[in-house]
């Protein structure tokens, strides 16, 4: 008799139990049959698994180092017979282009572009403030493409073998305040003069407060911090609590203003990532398309003109280093 899983199943149940009788009831069997199929197994491994007791049965060393190798083995069955099943019931539904990115208003013109452009696939988005969670995922195949910013001075872990195409090399980071802020009245303010803020920042969003301390130290300050996550940024800035960095597409929210920093001592690259160069075609013309719509809604940012870039091979994935940004 050849060693089966079905037999691994048997021999942790009675382990489990404690007995074979009541292995017998857990696994719906009769317990004549499930000491015959003991003694098989038992047969075919050449040793003895279990000492039987007056109020049960224990594992022998030679059955413990059974029940070793096959736990690990039964769970793994497990997982992948869940895995093909999910797996099996995606391909009976429509296709579904997985696409992640850092927050973004970009992302609702890109998912409207791709379901005209794709209307048998339903795009499903997924946002992290990480980036390099983003890109893990993708490596992973857990997404499809991920859409992802670079903080200015610091570098994104790329894992090995993923693609890259950059939509653009530098965008500016401008500042969010209360309407009510006495900057909010200046369509570009000093860093300077933001001496004394305090600046929100999410120390999960890759190389954001790193960036924003070295803007600071550059002009020989230090940044006052106010660590949490972006779900309290709104209220915080909106009563004046605080202060953030916000990405030149903001229009600003209730209670909030961006504007411009002067000399914009912040910044950031744009970069789309896939695992090959046909997922990166499929998409990066409509999010090209989406990022140039947001741009249009921001008469400050669409003033500076930045050259959006056009497509073209993607570039061979960074040299690990740091990480990035999002907001």
């Amino acid at each position: 008799m050849e060693l089966e899983v079905r037999h691994l199943r048997v021999v942790c149940a009675i382990a489990d139990a404690g007995s074979v009788h009541k292995a017998a009831r857990v696994l719906g069997m009769a317990q004549p049959s499930l000491t015959a199929q003991l003694r098989r197994i038992e047969r075919a491994l050449g040793g003895q698994l279990f000492i039987r007791q007056s109020d049960g049965c224990r594992p022998t060393a030679f059955g413990h180092q059974l029940l070793t190798r096959a736990r690990p083995l039964l769970a793994e069955m497990k997982g992948l017979t869940a895995e093909m099943r999910a797996a099996a019931a995606r391909a009976a539904q429509a296709p579904q282009l997985r696409i992640g990115s850092t927050p973004s208003r970009t992302l609702p013109g890109w998912a409207r572009r791709l379901r005209g452009r794709y209307p048998e696939s339903v795009p499903a988005l997924q946002t992290d403030v990480s980036s390099n969670a983003l890109l893990r995922m993708v490596a992973a195949g857990q997404l499809d493409v991920a859409f992802v910013h670079e903080m200015e001075g610091t570098r994104l872990r790329f894992p090995p073998g993923l693609r890259q195409r950059v939509l653009l090399e530098r965008e500016p980071g401008f500042l969010a305040v209360a309407e009510h802020h006495p900057a909010a009245g200046r369509q570009v303010i000093r860093l300077e003069d933001l001496a004394d803020e305090r600046w929100m920042m999410d120390r999960t969003a890759d190389g954001e407060w790193e960036s924003l301390y070295r803007a600071f130290l550059a002009v020989g300050l230090t940044p006052r911090l106010l660590h949490g996550d972006y779900s309290a940024t709104a209220l915080l800035v909106a009563t004046g609590e605080a202060v953030t960095v916000c990405q030149a597409t903001s229009t600003g929210w209730d209670g909030v203003v961006p504007r411009r920093l002067e000399g914009d001592p912040i910044g950031w690259r744009w970069l789309l990532a896939a695992r090959t160069e046909a997922e990166l075609e499929a998409v990066y013309d409509d999010l090209a398309a989406a990022y140039r719509e947001a741009v249009e809604q921001v008469p400050a940012y669409r003033a500076m003109a930045l050259p959006i870039a056009r497509p073209g091979p993607p570039a061979a994935p960074p040299v690990p280093d740091s990480s990035p940004h999002s907001a």
